[in-house]
């Protein structure tokens, strides 16, 4: 047991050494915003999806291709419009006719098939070919005509969305929502970041990203974030966390109760508990801490929870009611 330790405490130092490479490679090519890169990391490392949501032109889509590149991974883009179709994402059949007369079906693979799938403006796509990725997300492969088509390993979807206030948009359906590991919210950066953008992008060259990391090193380093030690009290903060967004829940906060219409499943605490893991690794630490949920409650439980009528006239928002959850939360368990 001791060994055993000891090889996944050397492991999560020397993962951490290349986690810190990968972070100043995608650094070259995106200006600022750690934190949203971060986010993206343990997205990857978790073996989860992320939802990317912000303006355009706040480089979510060349953050995506960035990290193809660095974390060695095969990287398909699908920019979606109103008139994709399923079977521009999934593939299709066709009939062919052979040289000897005879015809056969023969199946042309869609972009899905790859190992990292950007999804351009998910949400200017119909809620039909939306809904494509739903099998692909959660169960890595697809049914097509009838026979199931396992994906790559690993495979990754980072769908970039434009804020649902925006014309021609489609609001993703809540099981779509659930299967994305975190929301990662894109603002604007802030002056002095602008600057460096602005200097660094409208010259001549383009810092080229280098790759550092490769397809098994990627599922090593998630099978490492599952195998890294997380302590009873942080198991109890995540279900607390979890447990106080369901209005219907006894000893839900108030606010919970009067302005939530539904609140996130076990799939939240799933996704909580890998993403701790996950920042506790980009950070060179060997064990989630309290801090670690409180800094991804927001990322994991803002789509997987929706405000009432009765909220949205008062303009209450989603994100201030998370905030109490986690400061009521968060009371509770230091005064316990």
């Amino acid at each position: 047991m001791v060994d055993e330790n000891e090889d996944l405490m050397q492991g999560i130092l020397s993962l951490g050494d290349k986690l810190a490479r990968a972070r100043t490679s995608i650094g070259k090519r995106i200006i600022g915003q750690q934190q949203v890169v971060d986010q993206a990391l343990m997205v990857l490392l978790s073996g989860g999806h992320g939802l990317l949501v912000g303006v355009p032109g706040l480089a979510k889509t060349r953050l995506v291709e960035t990290l193809g590149v660095v974390m060695g991974l095969d990287t398909r883009r699908v920019q979606f419009t109103p008139d994709l179709m399923p079977g521009d994402i999934l593939g299709s059949e066709v009939l062919e006719t052979a040289t000897d007369g005879s015809r056969a079906f023969r199946f042309i693979k869609g972009p899905i098939f790859c190992q990292l799938l950007m999804a351009d403006e998910i949400n200017r796509a119909s809620p039909r070919t939306q809904s494509a990725l739903l099998q692909a997300m959660q169960e890595h492969e697809v049914t097509i005509a009838g026979e199931e088509r396992p994906l790559s390993v690993p495979f990754h979807v980072l769908a970039t969305q434009n804020p649902i206030e925006q014309e021609g948009t489609y609001p993703l359906p809540e099981a779509q929502l659930d299967r994305f590991l975190l929301q990662i919210d894109v603002d604007y950066p802030d002056r002095e970041t602008e600057r460096e953008i602005l200097l660094a992008t409208t010259g001549i060259d383009d810092t080229p990203a280098e790759p550092v990391f490769a397809a098994p090193d990627l599922l090593a380093a998630q099978r490492m974030v599952r195998r890294m030690p997380v302590g009873d009290s942080i198991v109890d903060l995540i279900l607390d966390l979890v447990r106080a967004g369901r209005p219907d829940e006894p000893g839900a906060p108030d606010h919970v109760r009067e302005f939530v219409s539904w609140g996130p499943g076990p799939r939240a605490a799933q996704a909580l508990m890998l993403a701790v893991r996950a920042r506790a690794l980009l950070e060179g630490r060997l064990a989630p801490s309290p801090e670690d949920v409180v800094a991804l409650a927001h990322p994991v439980l803002i789509h997987r929870m929706a405000l009432g009528f009765a909220a949205r006239a008062q303009g209450v928002e989603l994100a201030a009611v998370i905030g109490e959850m986690v400061a009521q939360v968060t009371r509770i368990e230091a005064a316990a």
